[in-house]
């Protein structure tokens, strides 16, 4: 069972009751539970010498934070996500701003991680690597840019190439029916051979859930 998902007393409850077993491996259970081998040990040691409730760690936080952000600005951060879970912390700070409250994005943050009100697979920063492909034509990225300037109703067709950031095709079909699109994509293969992969979105142009493989 995930770390995450577990309140930590009963993480440490689970740990060293599955350590006691006869045949355990210790370092496949720290492993398991995400602790490493002296932690391990720690709690196995607590547990033996005065059973479970010894085993509840003295909590490490001080006893005043005069730097803490006011309650009342915690629980305006979790209405504001409640209004809108879709949010992150940024979006919420400029919302906080507008009501005078000036917090960091990364303030915010914290209390939603502190509220629960962060999924897990935004609880890790974002990679400061792009990671792109090592050759030509092994992807292409494939979209309909903003109509912004164009003075159209939709964007030019954009195709790009991932690894040199070639624009393969810029051109304006005005459409996303399949005929425009496809033309101009036989013209780009002639043009550049053909891409081991392509890269799209789930927008209409791309996606139809009433194709057998959308």
């Amino acid at each position: 069972m995930a770390w995450r998902t577990m309140d930590v007393c009963e993480q440490w409850v689970r740990f060293v009751i599955a350590a006691s077993r006869v045949g355990s491996s210790f370092s496949a259970l720290c492993l398991e539970f995400w602790i490493s081998r002296p932690t391990g040990y720690l709690w196995l040691e607590r547990y033996r010498s005065g059973g479970v409730a010894s085993i509840a760690e003295v909590s490490r936080r001080p006893l005043s934070s005069p730097t803490r952000t006011a309650e009342r600005i915690e629980q305006r951060i979790v209405a504001l996500r409640g209004e809108r879970p879709d949010w992150g912390a940024r979006k919420l700070a400029v919302l906080l701003e507008r009501e005078g409250i000036l917090l960091p994005a990364a303030t915010v943050h914290r209390i939603l991680l502190r509220h629960g009100l962060v999924r897990v697979e935004d609880q890790h920063r974002q990679a400061l690597k792009r990671f792109e492909r090592e050759q030509p034509n092994q992807l292409w990225q494939m979209d309909f840019k903003s109509p912004k300037g164009w003075d159209k109703p939709l964007g030019p067709l954009a195709v790009i190439d991932d690894a040199t950031r070639h624009a393969i095709a810029l051109d304006g079909t005005w459409t996303t029916r399949a005929e425009a699109v496809q033309e101009r994509l036989t013209a780009a293969f002639i043009d550049c051979g053909l891409p081991d992969a392509m890269l799209m979105d789930h927008g209409t142009p791309w996606w139809n859930t009433k194709a057998a493989a959308g």
